[in-house]
């Protein structure tokens, strides 16, 4: 019988690991070769990560059921059967789009389809996050066996030269291995812990944040005018109608001047479109309420259809077009240009000189910021990123998946003169948990200012 070295074995599922995340990551040209690096590497420990553990799974398996001395060929197979059919039965369209490509499926609001669903993401996340840790346990293992290696070497090469120290100072490997084992283990169940926290608690957090934005060229009529920003609805099963219908209530409760909208009103269905207008129309504010669309307006093919329904209900979808904001003979310029580049080349004449230039779009893709800053826009208002959904800054600003994609991962930021703000959104997309970036409301004071 053809046997597989363990060695060969692990370099085989290195090489299918790999070939499977190049065949997701986008190409090195549509985004950077550096972005194009860490996308790989992500999705290397992703796919990385489910095989080890559901290596463990299967370990801890054998250890109950060793007595009927079923193959552990035959449990991979059935585990990987199992995987699959959950994954491609049960799991939503985001994740069967990364095997087939942009699906609309229709959201299924069944409490078991969202039970599996929510348990399929916490498992993605916690086996995800686990391995990070669990690589960086053994990276540390590795490095101590090496540190102890090069000390042994040199006390023997000093015992040959005479020199009798005592080898008190050597570590007592056994001893230190099982110790950083049960660190590892301990904390690689963090993320599952985190992930559940995520799902049940921190995806329904909205939080409302209050910025004061200064601009030199602020008419005096809108001195401490107040922009409210919604971003990232994201209909779906985890954010029902009535979840938005809360978010839209706390925002109505805000008593802003004008409301703003920046994208992404649907997720994968685009049946939902006409259910996330009805209940975004009920926004009220005294200047209107207008938007932009995001990229999942293009990926449903909903950009046409969803511009006209808002517009029967009195909101105004900006698609490169820009409206005045009137105040007491005064106004400011309200700018909106979809998800694209194409949109960019107009952004110069669409503003109105010797007055502020608020510009509207979903990200800051190909950018976007860099090129508002050069034109002369004032503020820039985006979402998009949804804080990163997943992240852990308060340990490093750079430990956000956000930052896979742009710099500009969430708040505000400052170039050249120009502003700035990137609205964490109030939904969710491919998995329906955030950790270390709650659902935002912003409400924006604009003042006069150098």
């Amino acid at each position: 019988m053809l046997t597989i070295h363990a060695t060969h074995k692990r370099v085989l599922i290195m090489v299918l690991v790999a070939g499977c995340a190049f065949w997701i990551v986008p190409g090195w040209k549509e985004i950077g070769f550096l972005y194009f690096l860490l996308w790989l590497v992500t999705f290397m420990a992703l796919f990385g990560s489910q095989v080890f553990w559901i290596g463990q799974v299967i370990q801890i398996a054998q250890m109950f059921i060793g007595r009927w001395r079923i193959r552990r060929l035959w449990l991979w197979i059935l585990a990987a059967v199992v995987y699959v059919y959950f994954f491609l039965a049960y799991n939503s369209a985001p994740l069967k789009m990364i095997f087939t490509g942009h699906e609309t499926n229709v959201s299924d609001p069944r409490f078991f389809r969202k039970l599996i669903d929510g348990i399929f993401s916490v498992w993605l996340v916690g086996s995800f996050l686990g391995f990070i840790l669990v690589m960086f346990f053994w990276i540390v293992d590795r490095s101590v066996r090496v540190t102890r290696w090069l000390i042994r070497e040199v006390r023997q090469e000093r015992h040959r030269a005479g020199d009798h120290e005592s080898d008190s100072l050597v570590p007592h490997a056994r001893t230190r291995r099982r110790l950083l084992r049960q660190i590892a283990i301990a904390a690689s169940a963090v993320p599952f812990v985190a992930a559940v926290y995520g799902l049940l608690y921190e995806r329904l957090a909205v939080e409302v944040t209050h910025h004061r934005i200064a601009l030199a060229r602020l008419p005096k009529a809108f001195e401490g005018f107040r922009i409210a920003q919604l971003s990232d609805i994201h209909i779906s099963s985890f954010m029902p109608a009535d979840e938005i219908r809360r978010c839209v209530e706390m925002t109505n409760q805000l008593k802003a001047d004008l409301v703003v909208l920046t994208g992404d009103y649907v997720s994968w269905d685009p049946s939902a479109q006409q259910q996330v207008v009805r209940v975004l129309a009920e926004l009220r504010a005294p200047y209107g309420v207008f938007g932009c669309l995001g990229n999942h307006e293009i990926i449903t093919q909903t950009e046409v259809s969803i511009t006209e329904l808002f517009a029967a209900q009195n909101i105004r979808i900006l698609r490169q077009e820009h409206v005045p904001i009137r105040s007491k003979g005064e106004s400011i310029n309200l700018i909106g240009i979809d998800d694209s580049h194409e949109g960019l080349d107009r952004i110069e004449r669409l503003m109105i000189p010797d007055t502020v230039n608020i510009l509207l779009i979903h990200d800051t893709y190909y950018d976007t910021f860099g090129h508002a800053a050069r034109v002369g826009i004032d503020l820039t208002l985006v979402g998009h990123t949804h804080g990163g959904q997943l992240s852990l800054g308060f340990l490093h600003p750079a430990l956000n998946l956000a930052r896979l994609e742009t710099r500009y991962t969430r708040g505000w930021y400052e170039r050249s003169g120009s502003q700035l703000y990137v609205n964490r959104g109030i939904g969710t997309t491919i998995i329906p948990i955030r950790v270390g970036a709650r659902p935002e409301i912003t409400v924006l004071e604009l003042v006069r200012g150098a």
